[in-house]
């Protein structure tokens, strides 16, 4: 489930950084945005720009009958998944099924992972998690038409500066010969195939890897595990460096550090009483390290080293990438989390969006009040516990909300 800030399941989307920073900010401003122009003018439009981008008549052909489709633009508006914590998502999402069956993968193709590791510099169990919460090993790839639910959320207001693009690179897979206009289904926002790749990304950084000629991640496992890989590279993945580890923390710990965005040698974190639970070699005492605690300082806590910061660019939701990481980590060898449950419960939705509320009335910018604990959020929601002498670790509790909320 790769995120262009929408909803999640087995299939989900992601798109370059630049472009991901470019929707976030569109997210905010037009979320609400109305729908006054003909999607049928629209369309006609579409295809002159198509052509004079260098798009064939034949593939421009594909468009003749899509229609607008409501409901893709109706699912991209809904959002309410990202309001879920870290716990309640991965204990949901690192199934007993998905563990068991990416070890299965991953014995059974153990050549493939060992070839495509030589070539990209990327483990299997990594790519084994993706392809897990992507789509189920490829069971569920999603059965939305991909040019009709491109072209209707390019028609969209919301963010059409996005998914015009991907609507052409569509159309340009289909001229270089890699799916055709029916073998283009996929997940509501676009995705396609068993590792649910965005069109500009299958253009990009598909790969043939089973030689027969064509990039096919929809029906090839090797074309789908192996670009999968290629992204990965693409993107800057570090080859045999490590991505995330559960660590412990001390009580006594500078909570204002923590933060997934900022980097303390392992040096630092060492002589701040946190300890690493696995035996393996330990990081070097200069190695740069975020300290990470999606539920905050009652809940798991990982280092993560810069291969996190790939899967970042994977999927920009934080509790999505936490849990890939995650899996991708027990898939590797790793044990289960030591904390699969918080002394308290999460907030609700509509007590994060009172939260929001509160946060703005004292002056914060949590852009969009949406109950969802996004960057900004968690931004202004340590800078009130900063303000308060709480424990600055960023995650919203009942505490804080008590304090804040009148």
């Amino acid at each position: 489930m790769k995120n262009i800030c929408k909803s999640t399941g087995s299939v989900g989307t992601r798109v370059a950084v630049v472009a991901l920073l470019i929707a976030s900010l569109s997210v905010n401003a037009a979320d609400n945005c109305r729908n006054t122009k003909s999607f049928s003018k629209w369309l006609m439009a579409f295809k002159v720009d198509a052509s004079r981008a260098g798009v064939s008549d034949t593939a421009i052909g594909a468009l003749r009958g899509v229609a607008l489709d409501r409901s893709v633009i109706s699912r991209d508006r809904a959002k309410g998944v990202f309001a879920q914590d870290f716990l309640t998502f991965s204990n949901r999402m690192v199934s007993a099924y998905r563990l068991k069956h990416g070890r299965t993968h991953l014995e059974r193709k153990r050549e493939l992972f060992a070839r495509i590791e030589s070539e990209f510099g990327v483990p299997g169990a990594v790519i084994t998690a993706f392809w897990a919460l992507e789509t189920d090993f490829g069971a569920n790839n999603g059965n939305f038409p991909t040019l009709t639910a491109l072209a209707s959320l390019a028609w969209d207001c919301r963010r059409p500066e996005l998914f015009r693009p991907q609507l052409i690179d569509a159309l340009r897979l289909i001229d270089e010969g890699d799916l055709s206009p029916d073998e283009m289904l996929g997940a509501h926002a676009g995705e396609l195939g068993q590792v649910q790749f965005l069109p500009s990304d299958y253009k990009r950084s598909a790969v043939d890897y089973d030689g027969d000629g064509r990039r096919d991640l929809i029906g090839s496992v090797p074309d789908a595990l192996a670009s999968a890989a290629s992204l990965l590279r693409d993107f800057g993945w570090h080859s045999g460096e490590p991505w995330l580890e559960e660590v412990r923390v001390p009580e006594s710990l500078q909570w204002e550090k923590a933060d997934v965005y900022q980097t303390q040698p392992w040096s630092y974190w060492r002589d701040a009483g946190v300890r690493r639970i696995n035996i393996d070699a330990e990081p070097a005492a200069s190695t740069p390290l975020a300290l990470l605690l999606p539920s905050g300082r009652r809940g798991p806590a990982f280092i993560a080293y810069r291969n996190f910061a790939i899967y970042l660019q994977w999927n920009e939701s934080l509790i999505y990438t936490t849990t890939a990481a995650y899996l991708a980590t027990r898939l590797a060898g790793a044990s289960r989390l030591g904390i699969v449950k918080l002394p308290e419960a999460p907030l609700e939705l509509a007590e994060i969006k009172t939260l929001q509320r509160a946060l703005v009335r004292r002056g914060h910018d949590v852009g969009k009040v949406d109950g969802i604990i996004g960057a900004r959020t968690r931004a202004a929601v340590r800078s009130v516990q900063i303000e308060f002498g709480m424990g600055a670790d960023a995650y919203p509790s009942r505490e804080l909300l008590r304090l804040i909320a009148h």
